[in-house]
């Protein structure tokens, strides 16, 4: 049976070449006994593949059994896999088949295998490798004509090295690893998938089939899709009962998945520092800004006093004063007349420019701003680093972080 003839039978709709991949080697061990592990990211649709390969095995005439092993309490997944007998526990009032023994001359597959408790792994493992189980609360063996496919969308490796799956029960049940592409790899499938469920919802809601303008197909395939093909028949069902218009523009669909401008651009995140501390950073910039404005309003007093003849000024605090304070040392000659800067407009002080009133050589730059602004605050905490995070808006953990950075310890 070629990939064609796959994809018709079991409804599956790409044209990806690592789908394809995937497809052709279910294909390939489906007359095979050996043990699959289906591993892809959560909606991919990995639960086609235990069903290709056991339509097309030799078991096809028998059971297909299918156990969500993360939906199972650990107490009792003992008993649902492998069965138990009368009285082996509070509440076994009577012998109860488990999942292996119903799936007897067929398939069983094991979905999120990896949330196996290892008591029951290593149950699994004996199962695989001499096809015996023993029921909870028995002595007796029983054999199990069974196949084994799991599938995980976690990282097994990395169960593996934190103690939580054994290494010996992955490397058996995956004897031939399938590994399903998440839908941003296959973009260009999206849109056939898009198609393909609003035929589907059509038929079952009885209403015209709903389409996609230009811009929206765009806009459908730039998007990140973390839920994957259930994700997107989701929205697609959404779509075709709420909106009365069949033709689905980028501005309604953007309604449906409001993150979506958000999730199609990536976001380069440097490792030591978190988009929290961002914020903070920005936070203490403000904060700088906001100082800087005040102190160039008490420099513009300052100035204007000069101006009019007088010497007094609005008190600057000492610990406040990031500027330099103005002092007369000669009169104005009175050839000159006059100079004065006429301040009495509110609106000016928003467009002062800050170059005219610092020399060159007096410019700061933002990260001296930023230190002298958090040595000044601390110097009026007395060292306080609760009071002077609380005065600069940002947290401890950050106000820390900038002293050791500054050396101001």
């Amino acid at each position: 049976m070629n990939l064609q003839d796959v994809k018709l039978r079991f409804g599956i709709i790409g044209t990806h070449p690592a789908l394809d991949r995937a497809l052709f080697k279910a294909v390939q061990v489906a007359a095979t006994d050996i043990s699959v592990l289906v591993t892809g990211e959560s909606g991919v649709g990995k639960e086609n593949i235990p069903k290709i390969i056991h339509q097309l095995s030799h078991r096809k005439h028998a059971p297909l059994v299918a156990v969500n092993c993360g939906a199972i309490p650990e107490g009792t997944i003992d008993s649902e896999l492998f069965g138990h007998e009368k009285g082996s526990f509070t509440g076994a009032t009577g012998a109860r088949k488990g999942y292996f023994e119903e799936a007897d001359g067929g398939t069983i597959f094991l979905d999120e295998v990896g949330e196996l408790p290892l008591g029951t792994q290593v149950r699994l493992l004996r199962v695989l490798e001499t096809g015996e189980f023993i029921k909870v609360g028995s002595s007796k063996a029983q054999k199990v004509n069974v196949r084994v496919v799991g599938a995980t969308n976690v990282d097994m490796l990395e169960k593996i090295d934190k103690g939580q799956f054994r290494e010996d029960l992955y490397y058996r049940l995956n004897t031939v690893e399938i590994s399903l592409p998440s839908l941003r790899e296959r973009k260009g499938d999206i849109h056939l998938l898009f198609r393909k469920f609003a035929q589907d919802f059509s038929q079952k809601y009885r209403v015209p089939a709903i389409r996609l303008s230009d811009e929206a197909v765009r806009v459908l395939e730039a998007y990140r899709w973390p839920g994957n093909i259930r994700q997107l028949r989701n929205l697609v069902e959404q779509l075709c009962v709420v909106e009365s218009d069949r033709e689905i523009n980028a501005e309604v669909l953007r309604q449906y998945i409001p993150e979506i401008d958000r999730r199609s651009v990536p976001v380069r995140r440097d490792d030591a520092l978190s988009q929290s501390e961002f914020q903070t950073e920005r936070e203490i910039l403000y904060k700088v800004l906001f100082d800087m404005r005040n102190d160039l309003n008490n420099l513009k007093q300052v100035v204007a006093g000069l101006a009019g003849g007088s010497f007094q000024a609005a008190p600057v605090p000492a610990a406040e004063a990031s500027l330099p304070v103005l002092r007369a040392t000669e009169p104005t000659p009175p050839s000159e007349g006059p100079r004065y800067v006429d301040l009495a407009q509110d609106h000016e002080e928003e467009t002062l420019d800050v170059d005219s009133a610092v020399e060159p050589d007096e410019r700061l730059s933002l990260q001296d701003l930023e230190l002298d602004t958090i040595r000044r605050v601390l110097e009026r905490h007395k060292g306080r680093r609760k009071n002077a995070a609380a005065e600069l808006g940002i947290s401890e953990r950050t106000l820390y972080r900038k002293i050791k950075q500054f050396g101001l310890e």
